[in-house]
């Protein structure tokens, strides 16, 4: 009979399972909150590959559409590539793992999450961080961990952990959270402009949920675990260090008296190319001596730039620890464009640029919760021109979805309601030149062409990367990290916000943890730095401009009867297009979710042709009003008559008697032809339904 091992929290209301199902993993678990139930599986290699300089660990979350009860579409009817939110979740899981393997490893890992139910309360994501990390202290893997993760928010003045989904549509708050008992390793967070504080005392709020998940994955490790692989770092060759220490560290110091990155870069390959040189003939005699030399060059760059930034609080490029690199912001950078920006900061460069477009133009989403619709959009493109490479182009990466989504949170924060302003809004950040932080360097690019574009945004909203270097008990925290500070550094920390408040968090580190402390020293530079860059853009534009880029589609709306939706789109859509057609504008019709009525949008590429379609579709919908004076249309003649379009899709009798001032005529044609444009009254509609005209009482009309 097969033995499943179960462990449970009434903290949390999660259950933790194993032992039944997926045997063969290295570890395999299921993670069960309500309805929801996530599973992880852990694989890991049992040698490590040759020849790899880094840790090869993949992380894939999955979204089973049988979950929801919901069968895929497409042609397959099966799970194709990716989602969006797949790739995001992916990304979420491993990066509070990453950090927590031994350095040096380089076994291949493995960690594969699918949900298998959900229930449409509790969200999988946090649930497939927690699947990972017991999956991975199942398993023989030599995981420093475990972590736990929950996810917060901020309700009715409260923060409250693992909040349903209905309760966040309520929440100014939504905040990610990894970590160890003793420290946080991962933050991700988009929120409604919230203090520092605030975010200070969620972040403790979260650690102290986090300590119990650890207990809970614990338990399950004492009764299910497997025995650990060992790993053993290799030795180091103490006098070959030295000896490229004594050769490479003094010149590698001078070099970043260099500024320029490519310059130092440049540099930095001459001094290790001749060390290569001089070591050529020692290759020969033995191969892995060349990968061994590579690895400590880097370990020196790694050691030099450490204790200069943390003992002599001296950066690559001169800058003191809470400096920024020279601002420059622009808008208005090309015609014909709805709205364009260009932020530089030192050598990372971001395009911005906004595109408008109507309700057609929406983005559809589909996943296990109902297919739902968004009329915001951030696209971060990072080619390899933007760092002076060759590379491949073409596809959309993992990095570049993440980013994205990133600057996305920072910006949606700042947004008009739908209502407020009904334009599908595409932003697209292209990464011309890149040397730290091109996320954040995105979400100030981004709010000036908002702004520049005339979207009436609620303030304009910047970002700033910190780093940090520790050193012992020893550490600094450094404000606008570039990329070299990146690579060597223990903390990516990304803050995005307004003058007011934060709007974006987003920490990633290479260390075991970092404490609350260090946080609060990380946002309160961000906050002063954060400052002086919304000052720079404010030179080039500090408020939405009034009216939208003269090259933008004009949107405009009126409600109509929920029973005249059908006119205005005729049998077959033949009326909807007849309109689109005569006025050269496009025109959307859709129902009020509430049922009480439809919503009329008519976009044209100018403000005239825009209002005479929506003129018309008041007209067509509206109900005739008896003693009314109309300008109509003559569309047929007859000997007793003419058939007269008053309103549009609406025609009434002019009979011969009620066409002249002069009496009765002979004939209609003695006055009328078809195509005429006249004004007539509408004097009568009778017990059958039909309108009667009168031209010889309008007083416009000399006839």
């Amino acid at each position: 009979m097969l033995k499943e091992q179960i462990v449970e929290s009434n903290e949390f209301g999660i259950s933790l399972s194993t032992g039944k199902i997926a045997r063969q993993a290295g570890g395999a678990v299921f993670v069960k909150m309500g309805g929801t139930v996530v599973f992880g599986s852990a694989c890991n290699a049992s040698s490590a590959k040759e020849g790899l300089d880094f840790f090869p660990l993949t992380c894939d979350y999955r979204e089973k559409m049988y979950a929801s009860g919901k069968i895929p579409g497409g042609f397959l009817k099966r799970e194709g590539r990716p989602s969006t939110k797949e790739t995001l979740v992916s990304r979420l899981i491993d990066r509070p793992i990453r950090p927590l393997f031994p350095d040096k490893y380089r076994n291949e890992t493995q960690i594969m999450v699918q949900v298998i139910a959900y229930d449409g309360k509790n969200q999988a994501d946090v649930l497939g961080i927690l699947a990972a990390s017991a999956a991975l202290s199942l398993s023989t893997s030599p995981f420093l961990g475990p972590i736990g993760a929950v996810r917060v928010g901020y309700v009715d003045g409260e923060l409250v952990c693992n909040p349903t989904k209905e309760q966040m549509e309520n929440s100014k708050l939504d905040l990610v959270v990894a970590g160890t008992r003793k420290a946080i390793t991962m933050v991700e967070s988009e929120a409604d402009n919230l203090s520092e504080d605030l975010y200070l005392d969620a972040l403790a709020f979260a650690h102290e949920k986090i300590k119990s998940q650890c207990d809970l994955v614990d338990q399950l490790v004492e009764v299910a675990g497997k025995e650990k692989l060992v790993f053993e770092a290799p030795e180091v060759n103490e006098d070959l260090m030295d000896e490229l220490s004594n050769l490479y560290k003094d010149d590698f110091r001078v070099s970043f008296d260099l500024s320029n990155k490519k310059e130092r870069e440049a540099k930095a390959v001459e001094l290790k190319d001749s060390i290569h040189e001089k070591f050529a003939d020692r290759y020969e005699e033995d191969d892995s001596l060349k990968s061994l030399v590579k690895e400590y060059l880097h370990d020196i760059e790694y050691e030099v730039i450490r204790h200069m930034i943390v003992k002599e609080k001296k950066r690559i490029d001169g800058r003191d620890v809470d400096e920024l690199r020279d601002l420059e912001s622009e808008v208005d950078i090309f015609d014909h464009l709805h709205g364009s920006s260009l932020f530089t900061r030192g050598e990372t460069q971001a395009l911005g640029v906004l595109t408008l477009g109507g309700g057609d133009d929406e983005q559809y989403i589909d996943g296990l919760d109902e297919t739902t619709k968004t009329n915001f959009m951030l696209h971060y493109n990072f080619p390899p021109y933007s760092v002076g490479e060759c590379g491949r182009a073409g596809f959309t990466s993992r990095r570049e979805i993440g980013h994205g989504e990133l600057a996305s949170k920072a910006i949606r924060a700042i947004l008009p309601t739908k209502q407020e302003f009904p334009y599908t809004i595409r932003l697209v950040s292209e990464i011309m030149e890149s040397n730290g932080s091109s996320s954040m360097a995105t979400v100030c690019a981004s709010s000036m062409a908002l702004m520049a574009g005339g979207v009436p945004t609620k303030a304009p909203v910047a970002g700033i990367a910190m780093g940090l270097f520790m050193q012992g008990d020893d550490y600094t925290v450094i404000t606008d990290i570039q990329g070299a500070e990146d690579h060597y550094g223990d903390m990516d920390f990304k803050v995005a916000g307004t003058h007011e408040g934060v709007c974006a968090l987003q920490m990633d580190i290479k260390i075991e943890g970092i404490t609350i402390e260090i946080m609060r020293t990380a946002l309160t530079q961000a906050k002063k730095a954060r400052l002086e860059i919304l000052d720079s853009m404010d030179k080039a534009i500090n408020s939405s401009r009034a009216e939208i880029s003269e090259y933008a589609p004009r949107i405009l709306i009126t409600e109509i009867p929920k029973d005249k939706i059908g006119d205005v789109i005729g049998p077959g859509g033949k009326v909807i297009r007849g309109i689109c057609e005569e006025f050269g504008v496009k025109v959307e019709v859709e129902e009020k979710a509430d049922g009480s009525g439809g919503t009329v949008k008519v976009l044209s590429a100018d403000g005239p042709s825009g209002e005479a379609a929506l003129s018309y579709v008041t007209n067509l919908v509206a109900e005739p009003e008896v003693g009314k004076v109309y300008s109509s249309k003559v569309m047929r003649i007859t000997d007793f008559g003419a058939f007269v379009e008053f309103m549009p899709g609406r025609e009434g009798l002019l009979h011969i008697s009620k066409i002249s001032k002069k009496g009765r005529l002979n004939s209609v044609t003695d006055i009328l032809s078809e195509g005429d444009l006249i004004s007539v009254k509408l004097t009568e509609k009778d017990r059958m339904g039909r309108y009667n005209l009168s031209a010889r009482d309008v007083e416009e009309n000399d006839f």
